[in-house]
């Protein structure tokens, strides 16, 4: 079964169960989905799902660092609540042993000599490690391995 079909399913389900704070989220995640769709005029696959819902979660751990400055506990907690629902849908993430494993075979296949060559090696490794590895801290991984010594 596809991503989409499992979100929609999964929605159908918190219906059932009368689930509304799951069925909010599932419904943003579905709204967000078609408007991509609509946009561009397209199917989303299971990568594209991912990425959508990777956005969504970076949006959310935003909004909760904003809410936890500004003393809003309660809407911080609405969007944690958000935040774990949505990343059950993501992949199970690789330890950090696994990405320096895959930035260190990506510097090796790219023949990456300094940081200027940065941009290769993140093209190399986005689409392995998409969804399953916070590229902020991939892209940290990919610098410190090409810094001179």
């Amino acid at each position: 079964m596809s991503l989409k079909a499992a979100i929609t399913e999964d929605m159908k389900a918190a219906m059932r169960a009368k689930d509304s704070v799951r069925l909010g989220t599932i419904r943003l995640l579905t709204a967000a989905m078609k408007q991509k769709e609509v946009d561009e005029r397209i199917e989303l696959t299971d990568t594209a799902v991912l990425a959508i819902i990777e956005k969504m979660i970076k949006q959310r751990k935003d909004s909760i660092t904003q809410f936890e400055a500004g003393g809003r506990q309660d809407l911080a907690d609405i969007e944690k609540t958000e935040l774990a629902i949505l990343t059950a849908y993501m992949p199970a993430s690789l330890s950090e042993a696994e990405i320096r494993a895959e930035v260190a075979a990506a510097v090796a296949a790219s023949g990456a000599a300094g940081p200027q060559d940065m941009g290769k090696v993140m093209a190399i490794v986005k689409p392995k490690l998409a969804g399953r590895a916070d590229m902020t801290a991939v892209s940290a991984l990919v610098k410190a391995a090409l810094a001179p010594a």
